[in-house]
């Protein structure tokens, strides 16, 4: 019975921190990051302190993370409980097959159970990482969060955050952003210390973009200066 509840709360931590990173990455984190991120919560380890003013400085995300902490506390001690409890003669397999029992000697049991354990973990992580079972979940999941409203989905992404606020963040173009039409040189973004680094289109990225290129809808705008202003001019709804 302990290796079975070992198993339930294996499964149910996996999917814990698969949804943690959905909600994450709706938040504007990109996916491999927004995975590692929802496991740091989750375990407690892993956090830099690049990676933790991403997660302070985002009301949503400190949400989430808030979550993760929670249920990861309660997760990790049952895993390890469980765990050990299962290194025990009297356990799975002598249960679920009784002539075992008789004819194994019950000192190896315990191996037995650890060798099912690692065996059943290994397939766990082949099914949540690269499954097409994984991806419909992932799916399935986001479309319900973005339906539901439980993570507002946003445009804006901070990649890295430097000394004195300065980074390079990533955005969307919408209709409500006041560069919208303009072109580079026309936008004012120079006055503001705002620099683009590139703009990716329909697929293709353009570096280093020309100032007379005009800004369309739809525009993914990577620039670099301070977050401040980034949030403050490119868009009114950056979050």
């Amino acid at each position: 019975m302990n290796i079975l509840l070992f198993f339930v709360a294996l499964i149910v931590s996996v999917t814990v921190v698969r949804i943690g990173a959905i909600a994450f990455e709706l938040t504007g984190i990109e996916w491999s990051v927004a995975k590692f991120q929802s496991l740091s919560c989750f375990s407690g380890t892993g956090f830099t302190t690049r990676e933790a003013e991403l997660i302070a400085n985002h009301p949503q995300r400190r949400k989430i993370a808030s979550i993760l902490m929670v249920l990861g506390n309660a997760g990790v001690v049952t895993l390890i409980a469980t765990f050990a409890n299962t290194l025990r003669t009297d356990t799975f397999l002598p249960t679920l097959i009784p002539a075992l029992r008789r004819i194994a000697p019950a000192g190896i049991m315990p191996w037995v159970d650890f060798v099912v354990i690692i065996l059943f973990i290994y397939v766990i992580y082949k099914i949540f990482t690269r499954s097409t079972l994984a991806g419909r979940f992932t799916e399935f999941v986001r479309a319900r969060m973005i339906s539901r409203e439980t993570v507002s989905r946003v445009t804006f992404e901070e990649l890295m955050i430097s000394t004195g606020g300065y980074g390079v963040s990533s955005m969307e173009l919408r209709e409500d952003c006041p560069i919208l039409g303009k072109t580079i040189m026309d936008s004012g973004l120079r006055q503001r210390d705002i620099t683009i680094l590139a703009i990716e289109r329909k697929g293709q990225t353009i570096p280093n973009p020309p100032p007379q290129m005009k800004m369309i809808l739809g525009d993914r705008v990577t620039c670099f200066g301070k977050l401040g202003n980034i949030r403050r001019e490119l868009c009114t709804h950056a979050d």
